[in-house]
């Protein structure tokens, strides 16, 4: 299935669908859309820090109805951008991962239509920008510019129209919210037999003999929600995040049982695209490349993929914690160094930030709650990152809690920790050591280790960096199974509720993945890593016997 081919936006369907992805230029010269202008599969190359791109659209006969509306959208656009239609200036968006729209119905002419995008990309440290340097090196990457997600365009009625939905689920059925002024909606899901007319702009769904989703047992409900003029498709799935003592220790439950997140790290790079595959479907394969290898956990590591990632991990049954992406300066030294060398504690008041740059930050982790709230697979929310651009981590944490408490959330991952977070976080590298909980009420969580180096031969274009080297796939198993001896598996009596493995593919010179950047080649055997799994499950059951939902 190619982008062009791929509904976008999977939790709110409608039948109407435009792709806009060909027939570009970028400052004068074609470019493929919708990958960055730096992918190879973009085959444009290199590019400045200001963008102007420019295509034509014509409306198919019969697309947009009378009594309609046309929406564009982009999917994503790094970092700055303004979107004129015909000359006129029809969106202002500043951010480059989360999507924005567009009605541009005022402005559109008979026939052929003039689209031009200008985006500026500095790599600002104002807003957030990630893993991405203008200097690729170690564990910095390659920049994206520009578009880099689908665009596209929908008609939707001007009257009635379903402007969105909020689900939050429960163990026995679902709370939906419906963003319309119609007066009456219906809501029918079809399998369970249900079907709701109602003036009620939130409704209950309440299931007789509810299927809970889990890793094992992905189990979507479908619906569709409709007034008199519209019509969406969408799907919700019953499960619970939460937290309980047992046995001394605080234990991460999912639909009230223990569960251990057994991950890896997902940057979301991929060779030929960069921040975005050769196609939607590389995001299922993924999925199931570490489901393969028993892992039920990606730690989606400080980028906001497309929907069509999530989507993937909702009905395959992988979930994820979502980590916010960082903004403002890293220091090495300061943020890195150090903390290996024992100095794991500072507080987060006296850092250096400009107002912008902490306004911004905090619109974007409310708009990235609000962008993934409906997706069963996000599970829990990572604030800061090794004090990268870290700030009043209590308050941000009081404040994401407060918005969405249906997910857990860990203010800073790895050290500089200060009071308030759901977990206690501990990045390991070059070392195994016995892990114990020191924060009562927290669960005790590894959320980076390991990071071990396999070449396999194929030309890397950069200098190699990971956390220690070996030579082939019966070395880089014998570290893993090491790591999980000497110091997950005999922390999980101490409580240790999940690990996370870095990472699951190499990244350009970062070879520290499970499998080659390209995906050709898995480093470590199957059955192996399932005995790991299997260990884990069995030292949890001895940990939590007789545990589970009420």
């Amino acid at each position: 299935m190619t982008w062009d081919e791929y509904y976008p936006r999977p939790q709110l369907k409608r039948n109407s669908f435009l792709p806009l992805n060909s027939g570009w230029t970028l400052n004068g010269r074609i470019i493929r859309l919708p990958w960055p202008p730096q992918a190879p599969l973009s085959a444009y190359g290199d590019v400045g820090d200001e963008l102007r791109y420019e295509t034509a659209f014509t409306l198919p006969e019969g697309f947009l109805p009378g009594g309609c509306r046309l929406i564009l959208h982009f999917g994503a656009v790094d970092q700055v951008a303004e979107v004129f239609v015909n000359g006129i200036s029809v969106v202002k968006h500043e951010g480059g991962y989360l999507p924005f729209s567009a009605d541009v119905t005022d402005v559109l002419r008979e026939g052929e239509n003039a689209l031009v995008v200008e985006a500026v990309d500095a790599l600002s440290t104002d807003y957030p920008y990630g893993k991405q340097t203008k200097n690729p090196h170690g564990m910095w990457y390659t920049p994206v510019s520009g578009i880099w997600q689908p665009v596209w365009m929908e008609a939707v009625p001007a009257d009635r129209a379903i402007d969105g939905l909020k689900i939050t689920p429960d163990l026995t059925g679902a709370t939906v919210e419906v963003a319309t002024d119609a007066e009456e909606i219906t809501l029918a899901v079809p399998e369970a037999g249900i079907t709701l007319v109602t003036g009620d702009k939130r409704v209950r769904v309440d299931l007789p003999e509810p299927h809970l989703w889990t890793p094992d047992d992905p189990y979507l409900y479908r619906f569709t929600v409709a007034t008199d003029t519209d019509r969406v498709e969408s799907y919700f799935a019953l499960r619970t995040v939460s937290t309980a003592e047992i046995n001394g220790h605080t234990r991460l439950l999912l639909n009230g049982e223990p569960v251990f997140l057994h991950g890896v790290l997902d940057q979301g790079y991929f060779k030929d695209g960069l921040f975005l595959p050769a196609s939607p479907e590389e995001y299922e394969r993924d999925v199931l490349r570490m489901k393969e290898l028993g892992c039920n956990t990606l730690r989606k590591h400080i980028k906001i993929e497309p929907e069509a990632f999530y989507y993937a991990c909702d009905r395959l049954g992988m979930l994820v914690l979502q980590d916010m992406v960082n903004s403002g300066k890293y220091h090495y030294f300061r943020d890195t160094i150090m903390p290996y060398f024992g100095f794991k504690h500072r507080t987060d008041t006296h850092r250096p930030n400009t107002a912008k740059r902490k306004a911004f930050f905090e619109q974007h982790v409310r708009d990235t709650q609000i962008h993934l709230y409906n997706h069963p697979c996000v599970v829990g929310y990572t604030i800061f990152n090794e004090g990268w651009g870290q700030y009043d981590s209590d308050r941000i944490y009081r404040d994401c809690k407060g918005f969405d408490p249906s997910r857990f959330y860990i203010a800073t991952s790895g050290w500089f920790a200060r009071k308030e977070s759901d977990a206690e976080s501990e990045h390991v590298y070059y070392r195994n050591e016995v892990l114990r909980s020191t924060r009562p009420g927290k669960f005790l969580f590894l959320s980076e280790c390991g990071g071990f180096t396999r070449h396999t031969g194929a030309p890397l274009g950069h200098k190699i960096y990971g956390y220690g080297a070996v030579d082939s796939e019966e070395a880089l198993m014998a570290k893993l199974r090491a790591l999980y001896d000497e110091m997950v598996l005999p922390s999980i009596p101490n409580g240790l509720c999940g690990c996370i493995y870095t990472q699951l593919s190499d990244v350009e010179g970062e070879i520290n993945g499970l499998y080659t950047y390209d995906r050709a080649v898995r480093k470590v055997p199957v059955e192996p890593m399932l005995a790991i799994r299997a260990d884990i499950d069995k030292a949890l059951a001895a940990e939590t016997a007789g545990v589970g939902a009420p």
